[in-house]
């Protein structure tokens, strides 16, 4: 039990992707201009996550390891990631057109969001001993993916909240957009640090 709650508040708080680990910081500051699309940016890296972290924990328990083959991680996981980002980007697109067009071209960028392979590589390196997957490996890399995109999607929705607040105050037109927003991120980050003293 003490595990899991580990596993919980270290992707959520204490080592966040996005603030602690600095990856993912292009749909960071691409979506969150606004809340709505933010929103739906972080459910479908929530839903990559899931699914590219289950297929990278199959494809490297059954295939890479038995095979002596593990060298190739990055690129196996890689393709399985870009897999499972045209599986989600066809059924949003089906499903919702709209949140389709309004995710633009962030949508394709999930294959490149660096925190969709990072805590897929993560699970490999914690989960993983002597070649062999621990007792329990697959419940807590699901567990760890899927927290590391609740993550991504608290840490998108407080900067999108932000965000939206600055469209109504009066700031320098040198400040505006990117500047300030790199400013707010960096004192987020600041912010987050101080939960790196915690004691689980």
């Amino acid at each position: 039990m003490g595990k899991i709650f580990a596993i919980i508040i270290s992707n959520l708080l204490i080592n966040n992707y996005i603030l602690f680990r600095f990856m993912g910081l292009c749909p960071f500051l691409g979506v969150s201009k606004q809340t709505k699309p933010a929103f739906s940016m972080g459910l479908a890296v929530i839903f990559v996550l899931l699914l590219s972290g289950a297929m990278t924990w199959a494809a490297y328990n059954y295939v890479l390891l038995p095979f002596r083959i593990d060298y190739m991680r990055t690129v196996v996981f890689i393709l399985v990631i870009a897999a499972s980002v045209q599986f989600i980007e066809m059924v949003i697109l089906k499903m919702s057109p709209a949140l389709y067009r309004a995710l633009g071209i962030y949508l394709p960028l999930i294959t490149t969001n660096c925190i969709v392979l990072g805590v897929t590589v993560i699970n490999t390196e914690d989960f993983f001993a002597g070649g062999k997957a621990i007792t329990g490996s697959f419940g807590y890399s699901v567990l760890q993916v899927f927290c590391a995109g609740v993550g991504f999607l608290f840490v998108l929705m407080l900067m999108s909240g932000i965000r939206e607040r600055l469209e109504l105050a009066d700031i320098p037109e040198s400040m505006e957009g990117l500047p300030i927003a790199f400013i707010i991120a960096s004192i987020m980050s600041l912010a987050f640090m101080g939960f790196v003293g915690m004691r689980i």
